[in-house]
């Protein structure tokens, strides 16, 4: 039995559809495991007007699929309490202050306090604010954390200003900022590949690598969401988070511990030399796209979607070079990229190493030794090697050493979100996005977003169903290397 945790849950938004999916299966996940067990609390807050017995049916049905005893499932559940509330109304907050000093002494929470906030991002620093004024962040708790969803801004700017008004509140050890791609099983195989085997711990530089390439291809389109994804795009959806956290664990120095303060500050040193690009350079290092019908017509162009303007702009495609100014990594190149209407769903990591010295001679070539980290939809671990063909002649070819995870691991694999809350109760910052990573990471992308805006593109320019446009494939070719993943 692991040990337990202590604690006060509070969800804001705790009716929405990420409560019911995601946030509430995962806590029971943890009090099946034994992390949660008799000190602990929940409060679910939203508009909507329940009572107790309401709010507690909308839990049991949301963590159903995962009920194996229904006596344990009923003592989770007597541990969760509701308050309707208007957020944005200071008053609202005294009920919750009542309710917070109860549950403290019914289950000797110790005055600790996770604040999880799955609402609208513009409500993010007015709760923290309101936290701070009415009294609910404890000062006698061993902590106080807050728990916030992307998106952390929609530039650089914005994301500044919400910096700041979180800061009136909590210190920035204390703010916990969600990318649910850190929170998955094989992004966190990353570290343990790369730190854990001396083969590709000393490998890991300018000396032995020639390229790193990570790509987040989509087969679905915009599907309902073009209201928000017309303003975002693939740039701020995809790469401004998800793919920079994952580059962070790529890119890294080797940290001196595995302690969140530690990682964090080599990922730090690797996003601090990020190279920023001006506008000539976006034009240099950077393709967007958007997609346009399939080569059988049965899927609709971006244009056509139901919502999106007929002029838009917007780009669902975006494939670029990372250049990071540092001695590990001079002359290195990452390779990104994350679309969608692509022609596989893929998430995954691919290790180019440079070519050996051909000692061989004749007719003998040598390939690329290349690491793969599946990540989606089916996590494993792949690695391409040079070896000897099998013909009596010495000639070499390419045999594959793969691992890929089974469905009983996966059975036992945490979901990200179950991970998250985790950590954030444990106090462990490691797969949380720091205010600097942040920072840096809307730096680089409000530049090239920047230079995009500066001119027009001609749109449509890839097929639905292709691995995005040619620009994408020459973007690679002019370095003399090419993507491993075809689709």
């Amino acid at each position: 039995m692991p040990a337990e945790i202590t604690t006060l849950l509070t969800f804001f938004g705790g009716t929405g559809d990420l409560a019911k999916r995601k946030l509430y299966p995962s806590t029971y996940n943890l009090f099946k495991k034994g992390f949660l067990q008799e000190h602990f609390a929940v409060i679910g807050t939203a508009r909507q007007e329940l009572t107790t017995e309401e709010f507690h049916e909308m839990v049991r049905e949301s963590i159903a699929d995962f009920v194996e005893d229904q006596a344990n499932a009923e003592e989770f559940i007597s541990h969760f309490y509701y308050i309707q509330q208007d957020i944005t109304d200071a008053n609202g907050y005294a009920a919750m202050l009542d309710l917070n000093n109860e549950l403290d002494a019914k289950y000797s929470l110790k005055g600790n306090r996770i604040f999880y906030m799955s609402v609208a991002p513009r409500f993010f620093g007015t709760v923290a604010k309101y936290l701070k004024s009415e009294g609910l962040i404890t000062e006698n708790g061993e902590y106080n954390r807050l728990m916030i969803e992307k998106p952390f801004g929609t530039s650089f700017g914005t994301a500044e200003d919400l910096q700041n008004e979180l800061s009136e509140a909590f210190d920035d050890a204390q703010i916990f900022r969600i990318d649910h791609y850190l929170g998955k099983e094989m992004v966190q195989n990353i570290a343990a590949v790369r730190f854990g085997n001396p083969l590709f711990d000393a490998a890991w530089n300018k000396d032995y690598i020639e390229n790193i390439q990570v790509t987040l291809s989509e087969v679905l389109g915009v599907e309902e969401r073009a209201g928000y994804y017309d303003t975002a795009g693939a740039l701020r959806d995809m790469i401004q988070n998800h793919t920079m956290q994952i580059v962070g664990w790529l890119a890294m120095e080797k940290p001196a511990s595995f302690k969140d303060v530690d990682i964090r500050a080599a990922k730090n040193a690797a996003f601090n030399s990020l190279k920023i690009y001006n506008r000539e350079e976006v034009a240099e290092n950077f393709v967007r796209g958007q997609y346009g019908e399939s080569a059988d017509g049965t899927q609709k162009k971006y244009l056509d979607e139901m919502d999106v303007p007929a002029d838009s702009q917007n780009n669902t495609f975006v494939a670029g070079k990372l250049q990071f100014e540092m001695d590990r990594w001079e002359g290195v190149p990452f390779y990104i990229r994350s679309g969608k209407r692509l022609a596989a769903k893929s998430t995954r990591v691919d290790v180019v190493f440079k070519k050996g010295l051909n000692i061989f001679g004749g007719d003998v070539e040598l390939a690329n030794p290349v690491l793969t980290i599946l990540i989606d939809p089916k996590g494993g671990i792949e690695f391409k090697i040079n070896a000897k063909d099998v013909t009596s002649e010495f000639l070499t070819r390419v045999v594959n050493l793969n691992w890929t995870v089974s469905d009983e691991d996966k059975k036992l694999t945490p979901e990200p979100y179950e991970r998250m809350i985790h950590d954030a109760m444990d106090g462990n910052g490691s797969n949380f996005a720091d205010w600097n990573g942040v920072a840096i990471a809307w730096k680089f992308v409000d530049a090239i977003q920047e230079a995009w805006d500066a001119t027009r593109e001609q749109f449509p320019n890839y097929v639905s169903g292709s691995m995005g446009p040619e620009a994408s494939n020459d973007l690679l070719a002019k370095d003399g290397n090419e993507w491993v993943f075809k689709g």
